[in-house]
């Protein structure tokens, strides 16, 4: 039913608006490859929020237009689609899911002065320069995820002797630097650094290694299919330690694939579906009815696109015009506050942080009977909105 409101007001609009001029907003990301659960569960929270947006009158009386580009996770490709996107051209840009595809493409948005709201790629230095910088984020940055990762397995979890394992692509280079930094606050240094190519299918070797280094937990920084390996050669090996990593580990083809070697795996969230109340259940409803799905594959990424998407079109109402410098500039001074899915956000950039997600604002979560559920009560209740 929901759906079918949502196009009839969508195709209403299109007939009123007749010669109106739509805004383009760019939209790129994985949408096929390893990465692409959080690439189409990302793209889907845009359009839903577009659509939404659009059966309102759109912004400035003009619809949104959503113009998709797949960099499949490739860096080469990324550039060239972006750089597509900035000549098409558009307003502004929503997206981007990799971290060796955002580090490609984001000098291009600098230089060409088009805003860009990166709603999943965590790289630390992506936002930077924050003075007269174009580049702003709705996703929890490498350098807050490594600390609250170290905080739950030192601090909560009391821990040690860490094992830390890692892809080899520009993501998992961040999260060894950024999870050996944090866990030195603590005085700890792993006692493994294990790191493996992509559509690796053999993790037995380096996770021998980390049980004779007598490793008490795995902390991981991959994607799901990689991820999987080492859940499953763990249990191959009947060797039982925790495995708590970076976000990725709540990626459908991670928990489907690894099944009940996943159970207990726990990772940092912006947003876990589980009982979820109000505005949440509301966008949940939503999303599952226009993907005709059962779940989203990527809860976060749909969340954090979802709302970037919001932010972005609450800019570009206040700056009044598609201007990209006043944009720009709005992003940085946002006037009103606008409800989100995973947070309420009240001035979330400000020109020394382009960040919308503090260290505040992430929960714990953990896999038990194949979904991602609050690992602590005071997380599950505060996500009851």
């Amino acid at each position: 039913m929901l759906k079918r409101v949502l196009m009839l007001a969508g195709l209403l609009w299109a007939t009123l608006a007749g010669a109106v001029e739509p805004i383009r907003i760019g939209v790129p990301g994985a949408y096929t490859g390893g990465s692409s659960p959080m690439g189409l569960s990302m793209r889907n929270g845009i359009r839903l929020a577009a659509q939404e947006i659009n059966a309102r009158g759109g912004v400035l009386g003009r619809p949104l237009q959503l113009v998709e580009r797949d960099d499949g996770g490739n860096a080469l490709r990324g550039r060239r689609v972006n750089a597509e996107l900035i000549r098409q051209p558009v307003v502004a840009t929503v997206g981007l899911v990799n971290t060796a595809v955002a580090e490609a493409v984001v000098g291009l948005y600098q230089e060409a002065r088009v805003p860009l709201v990166i709603a999943v790629a965590t790289a630390a230095k992506l936002t930077q320069p924050t003075h007269d910088g174009y580049v702003f984020r709705v996703a929890l940055s490498d350098t807050v995820q490594a600390r609250l990762i170290a905080r739950e397995a030192v601090e909560r979890a009391g821990y040690r002797r860490i094992a830390i394992f890692a892809d080899t692509t520009r993501y998992g280079e961040q999260g060894v630097m950024e999870l050996t930094a944090a866990l030195a606050r603590y005085g700890v240094r792993p006692v493994a650094v294990e790191r493996f190519e992509l559509r690796e299918r053999d993790m037995e070797e380096p996770l021998r290694k980390a049980s004779r280094q007598g490793a008490q937990v795995i902390l991981t920084y991959a994607i799901g299919p990689e991820l999987v390996e080492i859940a499953n050669g763990m249990a191959r090996m009947d060797w039982q330690v925790p495995l708590i990593g970076s976000w990725t580990l709540s990626m459908s083809n991670f928990i489907d694939n690894a099944g009940p070697n996943a159970d207990g795996t726990r990772m940092v969230q912006t947003f876990i579906p589980e009982g979820a109340g109000g505005q949440r259940k509301a966008f949940i409803d939503a999303y599952l009815a226009l993907n005709h799905g059962r779940r989203i594959a990527s809860p976060p990424s749909a969340a954090q696109g979802y709302d970037a998407m919001l932010l972005l079109a609450a800019a570009i109402q206040q700056a009044g015009s598609t201007d990209r410098a006043a944009i720009r500039q709005a992003l940085e001074q946002l006037k009103r506050p606008v409800d989100g899915v995973i947070t309420r956000y009240q001035r979330p950039f400000n020109p020394s942080s382009h960040e919308a997600i503090d260290e505040t604002v992430p929960v714990i979560g953990k896999v038990s009977g194949g979904e991602v559920v609050h690992a602590y009560r005071e997380d599950r209740l505060k996500g009851m909105k």
